[in-house]
């Protein structure tokens, strides 16, 4: 008969089994036959880490939650550097250093608290003499970081700091080009990430620094939060999301279709009401699932993951997608993450030898940095739920806004998307005549092209997310209002005709390259259409159909605009 002891150690064998728990755990005696059936045992496991790896800890989820982020950021940052110098420096279209010189002289003139408060930035303490210099210096310091966060998938609390404040020193001057929700997004979700990591650190899992639950729980009520504010907003905003007919349109007129675009805009009525359908339940029913327990919490994971993949095969909306999956992988646990470790050998290790002390119960006493931390994290879960009570407020509100603010550092925000769709799209085409008489019949006006945004009816659209470019984004937010409304168009308007290398650098096509400036500059209304496949245009290679709407700005000269870019306190161009 067995004795008592080993009745007891047969049990707790049995019961480690039932919970999960790793047979390598057990630390007691055993006969050479036993070592020998427990070594090939424990080489099956380090094959399979999955089958170690325990439920409810997010050691590994913080690995892949700092990498998504660092991603982001990355990209964010690239696209800074790439195109501010344009649009906010020196001699952009809206340069920060006199946005900058306004909100001093709006606070009394001071660069004090209250200008931070109005506009955070580090700009306010740099040398305002070389502007552009300073914004690539931000754009570089947070593409380095961010890229080695990427490589090493482990930051500390330093490091995503910097990067939340380089980033938000930037949108905070950008104006209108930094002035979408995906800023915001970022902002909040980069604030979040400073908090899954230990303050000195770089290890990817520092013992001392397990993920906090809570910290977890503020990247899943981002997600409910996002999904929410989109759901809500359009069943309160277009009638065509309630009678499902909103995506009939929706991939011809969005602000930068992608060729798929192009295909799935054509699909048959009925797959555009079932995609309608399907949206208002990814957005107002499965964000509940959150709150279900972890199958259904991995889920609503899966299934927002899911959709913002879809969301990116089938057009350019900037990085936003790409981020909303980030908050997406707070809904996975170390357990259902571990197949993406497989190669990690280190990682694995490590993983085990957590798992092992916590299940023989030798856990490290918590020391007094830890409890420390502990306080920290509990603060932040008392902040997010203090700073949710106007957005709930707002998401309850049946006068809802989308993609709103109420505090200058941006920690947590309102979310929303195409809470109305437009129906038809129309597009600014500028067009440019080396002319003197801009009447004459034989005058011959010729196209300029942007990167990315529809021209040219036989140019395919293109495929660029998560890059993204603001001017074409803004394009398409002039095209269905006023020059009047979009004076910057205008600004354009008088680059163009100095052949301004600033602004041409953010066009596809210059017809006067390497020629004369033209002597006139017009801004034409058309409106497009997805020509269809297999017809004589499509044969023809063309991918849109357009007709004309009228002017959208008359023609202009240098001389023409003297006074207006004077009236606006911009420079009147010369050209390089």
């Amino acid at each position: 008969m067995a004795s008592s002891g080993e009745s007891s150690e047969t049990s707790e064998s049995f019961l480690r089994k039932r919970r999960g728990d790793p047979l390598v755990l057990d630390n007691t005696a055993h006969d050479s036959c036993s070592d020998t059936k427990r070594d090939e045992h424990s080489s099956k496991y380090e094959k399979k880490v999955g089958v170690l790896v325990q439920r409810g800890s997010f050691w590994l989820t913080r690995i892949v939650l700092l990498r998504s982020i660092a991603f982001i950021y990355l990209v964010a940052f690239t696209v800074a550097y790439n195109q501010n110098k344009q649009l906010i420096g020196e001699k952009g279209l809206m340069p920060c250093k006199d946005y900058l010189r306004s909100v001093k002289r709006y606070v009394g003139g001071k660069i004090d608290l209250s200008a931070l408060s109005y506009t955070p930035s580090i700009l306010w303490f740099m040398d305002w003499s070389d502007m552009d210099a300073n914004l690539d210096l931000i754009a570089l310091a947070g593409m380095a970081l961010s890229g080695l966060v990427l490589f090493l998938g482990s930051a500390n609390m330093v490091i995503m700091g910097t990067l939340w404040i380089l980033y938000h020193s930037i949108v905070n001057v950008g104006q209108l080009w930094y002035s979408f929700g995906w800023e915001s997004q970022l902002l909040e979700t980069g604030f979040l990430g400073i908090f899954l990591c230990p303050l000195w650190s770089l290890s990817q899992m520092p013992r001392r620094c397990p993920t906090s639950i809570i910290s977890v729980w503020t990247f899943r009520w981002l997600i409910v939060r996002i999904m929410l504010g989109a759901g809500l907003i359009k069943i309160r905003g277009d009638r065509c999301w309630t009678d499902l007919t909103c995506m009939d349109y929706h991939y011809e007129t969005q602000p930068v279709p992608n060729p798929m675009s192009y295909y799935m805009h054509r699909s048959p009525w009925w797959f555009h009401r079932f995609e309608t359908l399907s949206n208002h339940f990814i957005e107002l029913i499965v964000p509940f699932f959150t709150f279900m327990g972890r199958r259904m919490c991995m889920i609503n994971g899966a299934l927002q993951i899911l959709f913002q993949v879809v969301l990116i095969i089938s057009g350019n909306l900037s990085f936003l997608n790409w981020l909303t999956i980030v908050p997406s992988l707070a809904c996975f646990d170390d357990s259902a993450l571990a197949f993406l470790f497989r190669r990690s050998g280190n990682v694995r290790q490590t993983l085990l030898k957590i798992q092992t002390e916590e299940a023989e119960g030798l856990k490290t006493p918590p020391t007094k940095g830890m409890l420390i931390r502990r306080v920290l994290n509990v603060s932040l879960g008392v902040l997010i739920a203090y700073l949710s009570i106007p957005v709930l407020m707002n998401l309850l509100s049946s006068r809802q806004m989308m993609n709103t603010s109420f505090e200058p550092l941006r920690i947590v925000n309102t979310y929303g998307a195409f809470g109305s769709i437009t129906k038809e799209r129309t597009e600014v085409v500028f067009q440019g005549t080396l002319s003197l008489n801009h009447t004459a019949e034989d005058v011959v006006w010729e196209e300029y092209e942007f990167i990315c945004k529809p021209g040219a009816l036989d140019r395919r659209p293109c495929l660029i997310s998560p890059y993204h470019y603001r001017l074409d984004w803004l394009m398409w937010f002039a095209a269905f209002q006023t020059y009047e409304q979009s004076e910057w168009v205008i600004h354009i308007a008088g680059r163009l005709l100095a052949n301004d290398s600033t602004i041409l650098s953010l066009m596809a096509h210059n017809p006067f390259q390497d020629r004369e400036k033209p002597r006139w500059i017009r801004g034409e209304h058309f409106r497009y259409k997805f020509t269809r496949p297999g017809s004589n245009s499509a044969a023809q290679g063309k991918w849109w159909a357009r007709k004309r709407i009228g002017p959208y700005f008359p023609p202009v000269n240098l001389d023409g605009l003297r006074n207006y870019f004077q009236s606006r306190n911009w420079p009147l161009p010369t050209g390089d």
